[in-house]
């Protein structure tokens, strides 16, 4: 299949060369604002996630496109159970869509699917899906584009301290590294930026270890509207930051 990410135009590609330097290796975001992007369009919620899926889908080709190693997207919270059924259901079969549509182009152009999060909540045709999109795509070298499913950081570092400590792990020995290691995000760069949408300044149990030194960009732009212009924005706005690391500089 051929590469069909975005070429860019030279206007495009002057104003990514100004940032290009500075960009995160790693970047967060979490997709908010796709049930008031349907209210303020008299839509159905599940229309807002479909237009959601939309702008995911330009994300992470751009992420891609300009050379970010990693992008780990919000899209289903432990808490998110809590949501009628039908719309849950609706989120799930959208997934399963997302990956039947996209599969092809995402490991033809080298990117690598993780899951993070816990996914033993997962069965059927979508626990398939998943883990057919992590094992065809697990040994590629691009753009590493994690999906937070069933993820809450609480947890994340609960399951951490729990697989610590059945591995043998005694009082006094645990270090950082060693916690870090058995976190889902394992492996990956350093978390460096983290994106909300819709205008709210909050973590929501969304990597609470691994922000620990990450700078934060909150747009009021619902996320079925963060187009690559307004991401590009984010970027521009993390690139002039300067991040001292508890350092005087």
């Amino acid at each position: 299949m051929p590469n069909i990410y975005p070429k860019f135009t030279d206007a495009e590609l002057k104003e990514l060369s100004l940032i290009r330097d500075a960009l995160p290796r790693h970047v967060g975001v979490i997709m908010d604002g796709n049930g008031r992007w349907a209210k303020k369009r008299l839509l159905p919620r599940s229309a807002g996630h479909r237009a959601g899926m939309e702008a995911l889908r330009g994300i992470v080709r751009f992420s891609h496109s300009v050379g970010i190693d990693a992008l780990t997207v919000y899209a289903f919270s432990t808490e998110n159970w809590r949501r009628p059924r039908s719309e849950i259901d609706a989120l799930f079969s959208l997934l399963e869509e997302y990956f039947h549509k996209e599969i092809d182009e995402l490991d033809a152009n080298g990117v690598r699917i993780r899951i993070i999060g816990d996914k033993t909540a997962f069965e059927g045709k979508l626990k398939q899906i998943l883990e057919t999109a992590e094992g065809r795509t697990a040994n590629n070298n691009g753009l590493c584009f994690n999906i937070a499913l069933n993820y809450g950081s609480r947890a994340e570092i609960v399951h951490a301290v729990n697989s610590l400590i059945e591995s043998g792990a005694k009082a006094g020995e645990v270090t950082e590294e060693m916690l870090d290691r058995r976190l889902y995000t394992s492996g990956l760069p350093e978390l460096d930026l983290i994106v909300r949408t819709a205008g709210e300044q909050r973590l929501s149990n969304f990597l609470l270890w691994q922000c620990a030194y990450a700078e934060f960009v909150f747009t009021s732009t619902l996320f079925p509207d963060l187009s690559p212009e307004i991401y590009t924005e984010c970027l521009r706005e993390y690139a002039g930051r300067t991040r001292r690391f508890g350092k005087v500089l």
